[in-house]
């Protein structure tokens, strides 16, 4: 790996674009050839992981909008849709902006967290459009989601979004440029022209995270997605874009980040090095944010020693820094402890999570966020009984350097009304690489098997995990087959309420 030293420059000192960081991420993209066999197989569980959820969250209102939207864009040669047969076809940068919103609404798949926050499965969703629309194979699909991975991670690692309140959609869309990049096999200046305006145009506020949050998170890969495919083909096209777009003077480092005297360290793959960032990441087995994946699994085991949860006189939770403050009681967000909050807000609550992973002894992505279960009188009680705290040890661990001492969980302590206290950690969810029982191929399709509806026939079933597992080898035709098509029916035509101004008729002449 290579470091790079990435800092604001004045405009009079005339960075040259090989100099910048844009202009690296775009080298790394276009100079990637190979990729290895566990990083191809992770791929594949994670196309897996992908469509479980894009299917189990087909009918779902945001869902249905999206691919409303999309639908009015059709076009012959394009992309397919999740549930919908292979002739119904739209533009790429709307079956990116669909089908990424369908692998979103959940909040149920991989995710990576160091200095900030990520979830690199959001940039397939636009790669596998553009590869059915321009028609390239498996090979240059799994290299472009590698390269994709390999530079959301490294942004992760060293630039802060959240620090700054802002949305980590910032380093999603260059990542999903870059990605692009490779699949296309573009050189490496019409990808760095991408790159900048995919940055220019990316940055956007955390209040989509924050207080009453709202559908838009589910929308926001499949708005990346769709950015990211426009800033490529506007490059494609010879089309310039702003730049330096991190180092200039007034761009992001300087105005959106940490200033004009700051400086971010990025490591970046060196000349022949294969892409691995993928096998840095991990989903998730619980519909949570993933910061209480931990905390599921450690409610579930302790909930067997405690009895009657009505004993419970308080519990605090010892957490890292960012656990604490984006989803415990340091974001001070009184919708977090709100019974009639919005099921994103809810997934944002540790204190809600908690409550009901204690009485239900484990979590279901649909049961678990119900309007009567959040105002069950039980789960009321005992989820305000519960705070965060942060600890500086866990916050260490949650910035290891080490992959395999990373920790995103912490220590739950419960004190009941007789003076008893039970307490235990969990460092990783039991789901995790480091975990209890690591996720490896058969669990990723255990998760399909569980999500995909039951309208999904086992042949369809069969034909799509086979396209996943040998994803690599698949030619452009064979594509389509890592979108699944439900029956007649099972898509709901009618889910999306209202109509918007891509449903209007074309007026008269």
């Amino acid at each position: 790996m290579i470091v790079h030293r990435v800092r604001v420059h004045k405009s009079a000192e005339r960075l040259a674009a090989q100099d910048q960081l844009a202009w690296k991420i775009a080298a790394v993209a276009a100079g990637t050839r190979e990729v290895d066999g566990d990083v191809a197989a992770m791929i594949g569980c994670r196309i897996v992981d992908n469509a479980a959820v894009a299917l189990a969250a087909i009918n779902r209102t945001p869902v249905a909008n999206a691919r409303a939207m999309a639908l009015a864009h059709p076009r012959q040669g394009g992309a397919t849709l999740f549930g919908l047969p292979a002739a119904i076809r739209v533009d790429a940068e709307w079956a990116a902006w669909a089908n990424g919103t369908a692998v979103r609404e959940l909040d149920f798949h991989d995710t990576f967290l160091a200095a900030d926050y990520a979830h690199p499965g959001d940039t397939i969703a636009a790669i596998v459009a553009t590869a059915q629309q321009m028609g390239r194979g498996g090979a240059d699909l799994v290299r472009a989601i590698a390269v994709a991975y390999e530079i959301h991670v490294a942004l992760v690692k060293a630039i802060s979004l959240h620090r700054f309140k802002k949305d980590h959609v910032a380093h999603l869309c260059p990542a999903t440029v870059a990605g692009l990049g490779a699949l296309l096999g573009l050189p490496v200046a019409t990808i760095y022209q991408a790159v900048n305006q995919a940055v220019h145009l990316s940055f956007s506020t955390r209040q989509s995270r924050k207080g009453e949050i709202s559908s838009w998170k589910a929308y926001v890969p499949g708005f990346s997605g769709k950015l990211a495919i426009e800033a490529v083909d506007r490059a494609m096209r010879g089309e310039a874009s702003p730049s330096p777009i991190y180092e200039g003077e007034d761009s992001v480092i300087a105005w959106m980040l940490a200033g004009p005297d700051a400086h971010y360290d990025v490591a970046l793959p060196g000349p022949g090095e294969r892409p691995r960032g993928i096998l840095e990441t991990y989903t998730k087995a619980h519909s949570a944010e993933y910061q209480a994946q931990a905390f599921i699994d450690l409610a579930a085991d302790l909930a067997a020693r405690i009895g009657d949860l009505g004993q419970v006189e308080d519990i605090v939770i010892e957490t890292s820094h960012h656990t604490h403050y984006v989803i415990g009681t340091g974001a001070n967000d009184p919708q977090k402890m709100d019974p009639e909050a919005s099921r994103e807000t809810l997934d944002h609550s540790l204190m809600y999570i908690v409550a009901v992973a204690l009485e239900d002894r484990g979590w279901h992505h649909e049961g678990s966020y119900t309007r009567e279960r959040a105002r069950r009188p039980s789960t009321v009680a005992l989820w305000r009984k519960i705070r965060t705290v942060e600890d500086p040890t866990w916050t260490a661990r949650y910035h290891e350097a080490d992959p395999a001492r990373r920790a995103f969980g912490g220590r739950m302590t419960i004190r009941l009304k007789d003076g008893t206290t039970l307490s235990d950690e969990k460092p990783v969810a039991d789901a995790h690489a480091n975990g209890r029982a690591p996720w490896r191929w058969d669990d990723y399709v255990r998760k399909f098997e569980t999500l995909a509806p039951a309208a999904l026939d086992r042949d369809a079933r069969d034909c799509f995990l086979d396209a996943a597992l040998r994803a690599s080898t698949l030619t452009p035709a064979e594509i389509v087959a890592l979108l699944p098509a439900l029956p007649a029916g099972a898509v709901e035509p009618d889910a999306p309420t209202g109509a918007g101004i891509f449903d209007h008729p074309p007026a008269g002449p």
